[in-house]
């Protein structure tokens, strides 16, 4: 494309859908994760003449040429281009914003993120030769069954000690708004991913930083660390995907890019599960933001993602094969009035890191709701795929006929919301495959209802039993999952509070509810996933307080409020905020808390804190 159509088509007035089109939930320059209608409602009032208009001038680049732009060639396009009647009334803050959306993070932001910048580099930074010399928690659930239990020796943190943590280390992350990433623990450091793009890795003991990284976009799942072979001296790399669908691998010492693999090419699509690592293969989960970009919009054209895992040679990044959760492509269906095409079928994002059982050779995962009637059946369900070649082992769908647009009801009149809306009951949340005393083996999955399942992984997931901890099922009650021990698993509740089930029957054995605060911005409860070591589960809420109860019966151990400013080792300001998404993760004798998660509501904040009972 040539630099005039690019300044024409970028200048304000044609920037339609830099929000639905190219993605609604992408990391905004102004509020950090920014989904509200007023903001979408914006981009269409200065944008809609051109970009995803069926009437707007021939030639508009289209939404997935824009999303593969910088933000910086973004703001460039809109601030040197042609001037336009849409400009009027357009603000500096309000390019970036539009920037940040189409790019997936804040407009020159490498520049402040670059560890190379901060005064506490690390003295030295000896090559990663083995995993086994320290402990570790590695990817989002510690281990390839996703309890995110850790074991005494590996924890080397009793429940006796768990009153004594004190703070041991803060790290800032420089211009983040959102800390998306949880902190892995592997080889003595910590790695970790913010809205920025960023990626870290620093020494766990002190905090001081080895390396940054910059992704295209921000990194929002939590980094594995495995072996890594034919890339020079490199012998392991850490995996990770971005909001614009990318996976990498890069050098776990040095912070190198070894390669770097688009896996998805829908405008909305990204990665939000941790890509798992077995037997020198990745597998890659991969979701979307769709769901939002059709329930703000008045005129985008619904709905062609579907979810899919994709399975990658950890060396090369190279695919070897790729699932969809909806087996049939989306098809033009009808139009609305405006002219507007609408898809279909579509859905099944795959938002959780894929559970592994060596056993059965096979992936478990759980799989989002429709975007559109009919629901397939392999929405709002507990899959299998085969590890080798990715084909459907079986599906167990836990919830018929739901397709659910964000954002539509009586404040939308969009014509792409549906008058017969299912409730969004996705599986967010990663299946935990748990072997019983007894030697049975059970998959336990928390749905966004408040439900809990217990499904069969032996027998094509039959279910064994359900238990509903919540008196009525709603949006968001187990959101990002929970923890599994021997005997029980434990999940926290939108509604505020945390609840523990038995594994053998479903009976819910103890719930301890969490008063939830006045400010009504912090009272989305405990939605962050849950984490366990023995006798412990940890959980960090949306009023920004890590919580420790006993699994015995729920009694408070523990807490810790981050909403406050933290004096940081790297020198960035800092202050903590709410905790919606990532876990605490422990290992070496120390927990590791990222505070800072917000959705649409709660508080931002930007920081790493440490602690130790020492």
């Amino acid at each position: 494309m040539n630099r005039s159509l690019l300044t024409q088509c970028l200048s304000i007035r044609c920037l339609f859908l830099c929000a639905a089109l190219a993605g609604i939930c992408v990391a905004s320059a102004s509020s950090g994760f920014a989904q509200g209608v007023a903001d979408l409602r914006l981009f269409e009032q200065h944008c809609t003449n051109c970009h995803g208009n069926p009437n707007g001038p021939a030639g508009a680049v289209d939404g997935l040429q824009l999303r593969r732009m910088t933000p910086e060639a973004v703001l460039a396009a809109i601030t040197t281009g042609t001037t336009h009647a849409g400009l009027q009334g357009i603000t500096d803050e309000e390019k970036k914003m539009i920037a940040g959306y189409l790019g997936g993070r804040k407009v020159n932001v490498a520049k402040l993120a670059d560890a190379k910048l901060m005064p506490n580099q690390c003295s030295s930074n000896p090559p990663i030769d083995t995993l086994s010399a320290n402990p570790l928690w590695n990817g989002w659930g510690a281990d390839l069954n996703n309890t995110r239990f850790q074991p005494a020796k590996m924890a080397a943190l009793s429940a006796s000690q768990v009153p004594d943590l004190k703070l041991k280390w803060a790290f800032g992350f420089p211009a983040a708004e959102i800390v998306w990433g949880q902190p892995t623990i592997a080889a003595g450091r910590v790695f970790i991913g913010v809205d920025t793009g960023a990626v870290y890795a620093l020494d766990a003991a002190t905090g001081c930083v080895h390396w940054s990284f910059q992704a295209d976009a921000g990194v929002r799942n939590a980094i594995t660390v495995a072996p890594i072979k034919g890339q020079g001296a490199a012998k392991y790399g850490v995996y990770f995907g971005d909001i614009k669908a990318n996976a990498y691998g890069v050098d776990a010492t040095s912070g190198k890019l070894l390669w770097k693999v688009k896996v998805e090419d829908q405008p909305v699509a990204r990665i939000t599960g941790a890509p798992v690592f077995y037997e020198g293969r990745l597998y890659v989960p991969v979701a979307s933001s769709e769901e939002r970009a059709a329930g703000y919009s008045m005129i985008y054209a619904c709905c062609t993602f579907r979810g899919s895992v994709v399975a990658l040679d950890a060396d090369t990044g190279k695919q070897i094969w790729k699932t969809f959760i909806i087996p049939d492509p989306p098809k033009p269906t009808t139009k609305t009035s405006k002219g507007v095409q609408l898809w279909g079928p579509a859905g099944g994002g795959v938002w959780d890191t894929p559970t592994v059982d060596p056993k059965n050779h096979a992936l478990y995962i759980g799989t989002g709701d429709a975007y559109n009637h009919p629901a397939g059946r392999t929405t709002d369900a507990i899959m299998a795929l085969d590890m080798n070649t990715g084909k459907v082992l079986w599906a167990a769908q836990d919830t018929e006929n739901d397709a659910w647009l964000a954002g539509c009801g009586p404040q939308n009149t969009s014509e792409n919301c549906p008058h017969d809306m299912g409730p969004d009951f996705d599986f967010g949340s990663s299946p935990i495959l748990r072997t019983l005393p007894d030697g049975r083996r059970m998959l336990i999955a928390g749905q966004k209802s408040g439900m809990v399942w217990g499904h069969d992984p032996d027998k094509q997931g039959a279910v064994l039993w359900k238990a509903q901890l919540v008196e009525k099922l709603a949006i968001g009650m187990i959101t990002f999952g929970g923890a599994a021990d021997e005997q029980k698993a434990y999940f926290g509740l939108r509604t505020g509070g945390v609840a523990a089930v038995q594994l053998s029957n479903g009976e819910k054995k103890w719930f301890t509810p969490i008063e939830q605060p006045q400010a009504p911005a912090l009272r989305g409860g405990e939605t962050a996933a849950v984490t366990a070591i023995p006798g412990v589960v940890f959980s960090g809420g949306w009023d920004g307080v890590v919580r420790a109860f006993s699994t015995e019966d729920g009694h408070a151990l523990w807490e810790y409020n981050t909403l406050r400013d933290f004096k940081t080792v790297n020198g960035v300001m800092a202050k903590g905020g709410s905790m919606g998404a990532a876990g605490p993760t422990i290992a070496g004798g120390m927990l590791f808390v990222g505070s800072g998660y917000t959705f649409g509501a709660g508080t931002t904040g930007n920081v790493l804190l440490a602690f130790s009972p020492n």
